[in-house]
């Protein structure tokens, strides 16, 4: 039986508050491209599927990627195998891919398509966010739920305040789509290191605990530099649970070469993730 974790709801499904992330599968690094491409070449497919398969057994019962073979192929094995892993799909179709989008949605079945935080950013700061809702009302037409994803808290408060018809929002810790202008202004802040600001975090969980609609927190380790000790770890999962809404999760990306994360992280969503 799995270890007990503490869940949420999204929409009609219950999800673990602790939902793994995709970015060490599908070789995402900030701490280097040596580092990303270590990442890609250890998750193969049985390895893709060993660490979901360690999530299930933890109680983390969702997974939030971007669409890719890899993936697709893990969702396939793991169904297959009768194993029930609810997916989160993170994607900024444009108008020329809404058939895709459809297509995927149809064949995989994700519980929530999200718009992209990058791009959700970028819209905004160009005057162009419209386009972020017209997404999220396509995908609504395809009976899933929506969501938009963001760095910059300005962009989740926009969308609140207009009372858009989203069902979930992605929050990033930290806010790593800033202009050149808008880093310098903001080193008066020694960062966490390269453009992690460490007053980061507590600006967007601020606006997590305003607004109404279920929050799942990214980026809570700063992209792996505090993750180099347990210790530290720890200490971002107490931080993050403890400032976000108790109907609010987390998503942590995992790399299981040099310890069971899905065990380790598992055990402090349950220490620290009870609402």
């Amino acid at each position: 039986m799995p270890h007990e974790m503490p869940t949420i709801e999204l929409g009609p499904h219950r999800v673990s508050r602790l939902i793994v992330g995709a970015n060490p599968v599908l070789g995402y690094s900030y701490m280097g491209a040596m580092l990303g491409r270590f990442m890609l070449d250890h998750f193969t497919p049985d390895n893709t599927h060993r660490l979901l398969a360690r999530c299930l057994d933890q109680g983390i019962n969702t997974w939030q990627t971007s669409a890719h073979e890899k993936v697709e192929q893990a969702l396939d094995r793991l169904r297959h195998e009768g194993r029930s892993l609810h997916w989160i799909l993170l994607t900024s179709e444009g108008d020329d891919r809404v058939q895709d989008l459809a297509a995927t949605v149809r064949r995989y079945h994700p519980i929530a398509v999200v718009h992209h935080g990058g791009v959700s950013d970028r819209l905004y700061r160009e005057g162009r966010i419209a386009q972020v809702r017209e997404f999220t009302q396509r995908v609504r037409d395809l009976g899933v739920l929506a969501g938009v994803s963001a760095h910059d808290p300005a962009v989740i408060r926009h969308v609140e305040d207009a009372g858009w018809e989203v069902d979930l929002y992605m929050t990033c810790f930290y806010r790593l789509t800033r202009t050149p202008e808008e880093l310098q202004e903001g080193m008066r802040e020694v960062p966490v290191w390269g453009n992690f600001l460490p007053g980061d975090p507590a600006r967007m969980t601020e606006v997590v605990r305003q607004v109404q609609r279920p929050c799942l927190a990214f980026k809570i380790l700063a992209g792996g530099r505090r993750a180099e000790r347990p210790e530290d770890a720890e200490a971002c999962f107490e931080f993050a649970f403890r400032s976000i809404k108790p109907g609010d999760g987390v998503i942590v990306g995992m790399f299981p070469r040099f310890r069971d994360e899905a065990e380790e992280n598992a055990a402090w969503a349950r220490r620290y993730g009870v609402a």
